[in-house]
């Protein structure tokens, strides 16, 4: 990742501490309180997540969707999410609904317009992903609204096996969602592993930079991460899907885990 630990939060801010801290964790650990009415648009909120594809390089999948959710972890550990900060309101507010995230793309100048935005950026092994301060569907900065959300894909690549104690971010490849519906999905479950995280466990992981693996489950893979989601294990976490894009309702897209094994 482009920052170290000390700059965590990336560009102008700083990772949370003490009360400021204690406030993100709590507040990823109620979850969302669903104060969104779909058929009312202005209910209706978003993170935007912009992913750096260059034409003629483009970025490997697994490194970017890792980038993904270093972003995504790097906004909602953010000291200015927390109260009293510049982007409380409008993440809050976000909390408070669906926590939604569009991804979109961007290659050249329009990426450059983008680091314009209020967001964090994250790099891994040069492939690059940004996420944003979350607000209203209809309201999105119109540097961000023109890029496109849809029609570009990137090939599967074969990463090699997670650090040893590196938390995962599993992804169920029999569903082959295309890299921007991945990316919304794996920006949720790093959400829901911080929130599985215990508190101290949560200061060493931000100590140690925020170390996150991305990697895509095979069948017998999936189905051992399901019994640990169904058996209750700490440290794990499953996000089901609304199934308003490419996977049925209720579809669990990524499993999160804590660094802890899972049988082959």
């Amino acid at each position: 990742m482009t920052d170290g630990p000390g700059a965590a939060a990336g560009e102008g801010g700083r990772a949370a501490s003490g009360s400021a801290l204690d406030w993100c964790h709590s507040r990823l650990r109620a979850g969302s309180r669903g104060a969104e009415d779909p058929e009312d648009r202005s209910t209706v909120r978003a993170m935007p997540i912009v992913l750096h594809l260059p034409k003629n390089e483009p970025p490997r999948r697994t490194s970017l969707l890792e980038a993904v959710a270093g972003a995504v972890a790097a906004v909602c550990l953010d000291e200015r999410v927390a109260p009293g900060g510049p982007w409380h309101e409008a993440y809050a507010d976000w909390l408070d609904a669906r926590m939604r995230k569009i991804a979109r793309r961007a290659r050249g100048a329009q990426w450059r317009a983008a680091l314009e935005v209020p967001g964090i950026t994250r790099e891994v092994d040069g492939c690059a992903a940004r996420a944003f301060v979350p607000g209203p569907v209809d309201e999105v900065d119109p540097r961000l609204r023109k890029l496109q959300i849809g029609g570009t894909d990137l090939a599967r690549d074969e990463p090699p096996k997670p650090e040893p104690g590196t938390p995962v971010v599993w992804i169920d490849r029999a569903l082959e969602m295309s890299v921007g519906k991945a990316a919304a999905q794996v920006g949720h479950g790093v959400m829901l592993l911080i929130a599985e995280m215990s508190r101290g466990r949560l200061e060493r992981w931000i100590a140690d930079g925020c170390p996150i693996a991305v990697r895509e489950a095979d069948h017998l893979r999936w189905r051992a991460l399901s019994e640990t989601v169904a058996a209750g294990t700490p440290g794990v976490a499953a996000v089901v899907d609304a199934g308003y894009t490419e996977v049925a309702p209720g579809s669990l897209t990524v499993i999160a885990a804590d660094g802890r094994p899972v049988p082959d």
